[in-house]
């Protein structure tokens, strides 16, 4: 099946940009200021939720491809991602409330830990269980795969080759695994990298997600 490539701009100099600009902000803003950065409806949430319904907007559009719907395992991929990142979208926003400001009802700030309308802040099963395996997907695919493809590509599975990412993808899973590890090596030392690492890893996992589909997307539908 021919692919499509992704342009350099996407793959590349977007996320070494954000990197550095990222960096930059770290070493000149204060800690209010950087803390400023991940409030909720903050610059860094806003990019979560644009970078996740972008991508869940890319993977419903692909339903629309004659090409994607002719191939049920693929059509069932999409249809899956559509809904976890609708799913994501939603609870980054608190399905609204942080626009619209309305108030969490007394039965739910009861057992949602930041007073909130989602259902994250609930329990570690909702929140960090589905964040380790996305960050487990991202490295897994951008670094894992293509490494086994170039190297052991006999350890992979022929039948899942339709939806391994593109190589190039590794830039941005690099960037989210060189994140965690500065920031396990960090506080070992008792150093302070970043003011949330966790937020800015988000960032560079919701942007490998739209990268992701929007390459898979391309796979046999250039257009």
């Amino acid at each position: 099946m021919h692919t499509q490539p992704l342009h350099k701009l996407w793959w590349l100099y977007i996320p070494l940009i954000a990197l550095a600009v990222q960096i930059a902000l770290e070493m000149t803003l204060s800690v209010p200021a950087l803390a400023r950065l991940h409030t909720e409806g903050g610059p860094h949430e806003i990019l979560q939720f644009l970078l996740i319904s972008a991508a869940c907007l890319v993977a419903v559009r692909a339903l629309f491809d004659s090409a994607v719907r002719a191939d049920k395992w693929i059509a069932a991929w999409f249809v899956l991602a559509a809904l976890c990142s609708f799913y994501v979208a939603g609870e980054e926003i608190s399905w609204g409330q942080h626009i619209l400001r309305w108030n969490t009802p007394e039965y739910w700030a009861a057992i949602n830990d930041q007073n909130e309308t989602n259902l994250h802040n609930t329990s570690a099963w909702l929140d960090q269980k589905p964040r380790i395996m996305l960050e487990i997907g991202v490295i897994a695919g951008g670094v894992l795969i293509p490494l086994l493809q170039k190297f052991r590509p006999s350890w992979l599975p022929a039948r899942f080759a339709a939806v391994y990412p593109p190589a190039v993808l590794g830039v941005t899973a690099g960037i989210v695994l060189a994140l965690k590890i500065a920031d396990t090596v960090a506080d070992s030392a008792h150093v302070r990298l970043f003011e949330r690492v966790s937020e800015v890893q988000e960032l560079y996992m919701f942007y490998f997600v739209l990268l992701y589909l929007a390459a898979l997307r391309r796979k046999g539908n250039p257009s």
